[in-house]
């Protein structure tokens, strides 16, 4: 005798996709009203300086305020890095040029940004909340957005050869190869790089919602703010429960968003045997089987795309298969080039002179001091830089062979790049001080927080990606652990690893501005550098001081891309490129 009947079990199959339906129904319900509250306090009138209580009833709204601004420059950062990478590598006239730029404005420091971002922002929107939100909005983007325009832009130019003429033989439109071929080849980078970047959107929230520059000053209700303020006042309480609130909402950001994003993502991994250890995520399965979802993907965007392709199908190049070389040739001496690089070059002249005119004011005695601090801080940026890679380069390997390892360790290198380390600086100084290693030791240790992560986020992502195969076969035929090393591990890890040391580099350059210049409690504590500099300047309004200050920044960066960095991206995409 059958004590259930069969529809017991149908019941279960049919009462959970409604339950995961309905959660993402109330996710998309919640995130409506959200949007609606913040057009409400954005249209308002505007406040420069919002009172910040220290009261942790009032956590739940800050965490929100900077969770949405964070969120909005991310995406922002994105659609930036896409575009910005994608015409990079594919105009071979405009690449060097357009790399140099994309390094120089990465390694900036966010507060050189500060006065003509905000004060743009700020007249542009003039009346409304929106314009200083917008502001502080697009200060988290230069803190976000450069490497992900690197892992993008170093993707594609890693994409194997015959992969790219197998698009041309196939007859693949330009929208075709972008979803098919080049965006499936960059995801596990732009994932991995996405994780560091809201991590440095967190890093920079001190900075961008609680500044003074010259005689105004600005404070927006968020989490930055509040921990900024329980620092200055010495309130450990409110500042471990910001801490406290920043880890929740990291912790939850991995497993709700990166997690599922990063199993989906390795389905793209370029190889030929699928591999025997797949990451997973409960959240990913739990989407998959909703009703909602899949009727949305199957449903509403195959309607959306079927006629895009259907007509791209009729389109008269794609009747002829276009050899590689003869594509990438296009466009050369076009009128729309010159006429780019004339307004190009008039608005560089035009900035050129205003820049000298402001210049002038600049004594030698502080042009001396600007010299002797850039290259000292030229001296910690790449002590940072080569502590971080003796020990991100083999945890990162680690963690990207082993999904169960990094099961474990992600969430956790995740929150600690995204707990501002500014946060509990004051307490690591003052511990300096009191132990007589003064702020030059406090600056390195501060810089490599600021360092380090993208160097591994980066490795983990190269090491994810290399083939399942071509390890197995490194065990197969018995390779020691040195000739793995040199032969399998660091040729498959290099463009990734150049990707997270470039970005590793601008990092540390922004970091400057904290590791050497730092407020505590009544003190102010500096040491010789640039960072220190561009601070002490932005606190005091002096704009040429700043914009000095940039310029050496710029031609030290310049000068370390022409005679290193651009010569190690060459050889990632000729020695060390993934062929099949």
């Amino acid at each position: 005798m059958i004590q259930h009947p069969f529809a017991r079990s149908l019941i279960t199959v049919r009462t959970w996709p409604f339950l995961i339906d309905m959660g993402v129904a109330l996710c998309g319900l919640a995130v409506f009203f959200g949007i609606i509250y913040m057009a409400r306090y954005w249209m308002g009138t505007p406040i420069p300086v919002v009172p910040i209580s220290h009261s942790v009833r009032a956590l739940p709204l800050y965490a929100f305020y900077s969770t949405v601004r964070i969120t909005l420059a991310y995406l922002l950062s994105l659609i930036f890095a896409i575009s910005y990478g994608y015409i990079a590598a594919y105009h071979p006239r405009i690449e060097a040029w357009m790399v140099a730029v994309l390094d120089i404005l990465q390694s900036i420091p966010v507060l050189s940004f500060l006065p003509p971002v905000v004060l743009a922002m700020v007249s542009l929107v003039p009346g409304h909340q929106l314009g200083i939100e917008l502001g502080v909005i697009l200060l988290i983007f230069t803190g976000q957005v450069w490497n992900l325009a690197f892992s993008f832009y170093s993707s594609l130019k890693t994409i194997p050869r015959e992969m790219m003429e197998a698009s041309r033989i196939y007859r693949y439109s330009g929208w075709q190869r972008f979803w098919q071929l080049e965006m499936p080849y960059a995801t596990i980078g732009l994932v991995w790089n996405s994780i560091v970047s809201v991590a440095g959107g967190w890093f920079a929230l001190m900075l961008c919602e609680m500044f003074t520059m010259g005689n105004r000053s600005f404070q927006l209700p968020g989490l930055g703010s509040y921990m900024q303020s329980a620092a200055d006042s010495g309130d450990v309480r409110a500042l471990l429960s910001g801490i406290a609130v920043v880890i929740l909402i990291v912790v939850a950001t991995d497993q709700l968003v990166w997690r599922p994003l990063i199993a989906w993502s390795d389905k793209f991994k370029f190889e030929q045997v699928e591999s025997a250890d797949r990451v997973t995520s409960p959240i990913l399965t739990l989407l998959q089987r909703s009703a909602l979802v899949n009727s949305f993907s199957e449903k509403i965007w195959a309607r959306i795309e079927e006629p895009i392709y259907r007509r791209m199908s009729h389109a008269r190049e794609r009747l002829v298969v276009q050899p590689l070389d003869e594509e990438e040739d296009k466009g050369k001496g076009s009128i729309g080039y010159w006429t780019l690089a004339g307004v190009v070059a008039m608005v560089a002249v035009w900035a050129l002179m205003q820049a000298v005119l402001m210049l002038r004011t600049v004594t030698w005695p502080e042009l001396r001091l600007l010299l002797e601090g850039a290259g000292a801080t030229f001296l910690r940026v790449n002590s940072a830089l080569l502590i971080s890679a003796l020990w991100t380069i083999p945890v990162g390997v680690a963690i990207g062979f082993n999904p169960r390892l990094a099961r474990v360790v992600q969430p956790l290198a995740q929150v600690m790049a995204s707990v501002p380390a500014s946060a509990f600086y004051p307490v690591l100084l003052l511990g300096l001080i009191q132990i007589g290693g003064g702020l030059g030791i406090g600056s390195i240790a501060l810089m490599l927080l600021g360092t380090q992560w993208y160097i591994l986020f980066n490795v983990i992502a190269g090491a994810m990606s290399i083939p399942s195969d071509l390890r197995e076969v490194t065990t197969l035929f018995r390779f020691t652990r040195f000739q793995r090393w040199t032969r399998l591990i660091l040729p498959g890890i290099f463009p990734f690893l150049i990707t997270g040391m470039v970005t590793a580099s601008g990092g540390a350059w922004n970091a400057s501005v904290m590791a050497e210049y730092a407020h505590v409690k009544d003190r102010t504590l500096e040491t010789i550098g640039i960072g220190a500099q561009i601070s002490s300047a932005t606190d005091q309004g002096r704009f040429p001081i700043i914009l000095l200050a940039t310029i050496l920044i710029a031609l030290m960066v310049v000068t370390m891309n022409r005679l290193v960095w651009r010569r190690l991206y060459r050889l990632a995409e000729t020695r060390y490129k993934l062929e099949g």
